[in-house]
């Protein structure tokens, strides 16, 4: 077996070994043991100071304690009184040592980049993890040839920026400039195409080098790959991928539910492939599955601690908006099947930080979960209260129903005849009947969601569907220099980027 098989191999013996040691600790015992490592680490850093963290370390009970000492931050909270002095290259504000790179992140709210902290610390439990999820491997029974090939990452520009003594971009590519040196050795496209900034440009580079690569795993965010894949068939003139890269077995993804893309990718294939999902933010790596349909799991011992708020109207706004006093719970008071809000306390300074995704809990004694949505991206003008978990739900019952595909797609909600109105805009290429889809979208939205359908007889007059070309979802973000790897098109449209999104329609 050549180079490549033998370190792909090497690598999955040796991730086995990764975290056995924590398999008969409990979920709570791991979150007290992460959050007591952390509070020691920044003890003497300016936060750790402000916030008293050597008394909490003292106190009888370490975690009550620190949820009475510390506040609940959102990112202009934690930017203005912490990470601001962080970025302009002072040493011990809410980490220990001096932090040289930033994840620039926009989520998907159309706001100007957020700068969040990439730590030493950090970039190593992502590189741990990242190891670990190579075990999934193991689970299936791939051939002898599948460890002989090369994965290729569709991420950002791992040329950074440099802004006085810092560096920012995507968190993919600072993680693929920090890569073990063995990986370079599996890993593609080469340095060349991975520093272009261009994304355009870096997509043409990688379909020119394609038949000289042999692919068995591909990571990146769906609709990316997606377009790759098809770039690749239509310049080569290929009936599916596998013609040209007959090992390819395994999809990385994350970043947006997967759901409305499956049936694209299956139409792009020749054989059936794996799928695995990831739970990357520029805060730190939440949670892997092992791909055979396994849920997303949380990780409760990689520098991380999590706390859950119930999304409801006890604790935030109409706006998405948290209350004074919130109600927050840990993973030993969970409930199953309620929307939570994640807040984290990281190894690179986020503390007790309002990540701004929603969760829901499938088995809360394994800590399996599935994202649901954000805090201000739900649909909720008249009480409807839909997620973006239901409303992606509804999406892809609605496309089998009706064999199309929707790969991008958005929803608003307006004023409409004294009462109010939902409008879809629908990215697809395919022919269908709009009233037809609107009433089948209708009805499981009905279904999978008791308000949306008791608003649906009352303050819900009307839903429109608007048909628009894929195309145009990418050429709007394009517009609004948001095109990337890690840009996702926002599900839910409210404020600044509707009226942007509404503008470059018309």
């Amino acid at each position: 077996m050549a180079v490549k098989g033998n370190i792909l191999q090497s690598v999955l013996k040796g991730s086995t070994r990764i975290g056995s040691r924590n398999e008969t600790k409990t979920p709570i015992q791991l979150q007290k043991r992460a959050l007591k490592r952390l509070l020691r680490r920044a003890k003497d850093t300016k936060f750790g100071k402000a916030y008293r963290f050597n008394k909490i370390l003292k106190s009888e009970n370490e975690l009550v304690t620190y949820q009475r000492f510390v506040p609940i931050h959102d990112y202009d909270s934690i930017y203005k009184s912490w990470w601001k002095d962080t970025i302009n290259g002072e040493e011990d504000i809410a980490w220990p040592g001096k932090i040289t790179k930033f994840a620039l992140s926009s989520g998907t709210s159309g706001s100007a980049s957020k700068q969040i902290p990439v730590s030493r610390s950090l970039l190593r439990k992502i590189r741990r993890i990242s190891l670990k999820q190579i075990q999934g491997l193991s689970n299936f029974d791939f051939p002898k040839e599948f460890f002989d090939t090369f994965i290729l990452g569709v991420g950002g520009s791992t040329s950074l920026t440099k802004v006085e003594k810092r560096k920012e971009g995507d968190l993919s590519g600072i993680i693929n400039a920090n890569l073990p040196s063995f990986m370079n050795v599996i890993y593609k496209p080469e340095k060349e195409i991975t520093d272009i900034t261009d994304w355009d440009v870096k997509i043409e580079k990688m379909v020119d080098s394609a038949p000289d690569w042999n692919i068995g795993i591909i990571t990146g965010i769906p609709s990316w790959i997606q377009i790759l894949l098809e770039k690749i068939i239509d310049r080569y003139k290929l009936n599916n991928i596998h013609d040209l890269w007959p090992n390819f077995g395994v999809i990385v993804h994350g970043g947006v539910a997967f759901g409305p893309y499956k049936k694209n990718f299956e139409k792009l294939l020749g054989k059936p492939i794996e799928y695995m999902e990831t739970y990357l933010a520029s805060e730190g790596f939440m949670a892997i599955s092992p791909g055979g349909g396994a849920s997303l799991k949380l990780l409760l011992n990689n520098g991380i601690f999590f706390e859950f708020i119930p999304f409801n109207d006890d604790n935030f706004n109409q706006d998405g908006d948290l209350v004074r006093y919130p109600e927050v719970v840990t993973v030993e008071k969970v409930e199953e099947d309620i929307n939570y809000a994640i807040v984290l306390s990281t190894c690179a300074g986020s503390w007790r930080y309002l990540l701004g995704d929603t969760i829901k809990f499938l088995d809360k004694e394994k800590c399996e979960i599935v994202i649901t949505g954000r805090t201000k991206h739900y649909l909720t003008i008249c009480g409807e209260h839909l997620s973006v978990d239901n409303i992606t739900k509804a999406l892809e019952i609605t496309c089998e129903k009706m064999e199309i595909k929707v790969p991008e797609f958005s929803v608003t909600a307006f004023a409409y005849e004294n009462l109010f109105a939902h409008k879809w805009y629908v990215g697809s290429d395919d022919n269908f009947d709009k009233n037809e889809f609107k009433s089948i979208l209708d009805k499981e939205l009905c279904l999978l969601n008791d308000d949306y359908k008791t608003e649906r007889t009352a303050a819900l007059k009307e839903v429109f569907i608007e048909q628009l070309p894929v195309s145009t979802f990418y050429k709007f973000l394009d517009s609004i220099g948001k095109k990337g790897a890690q840009i996702k098109f926002p599900r839910v449209m409210k404020g600044e980027i509707l009226q942007k999104w509404i503008d470059f329609l018309n």
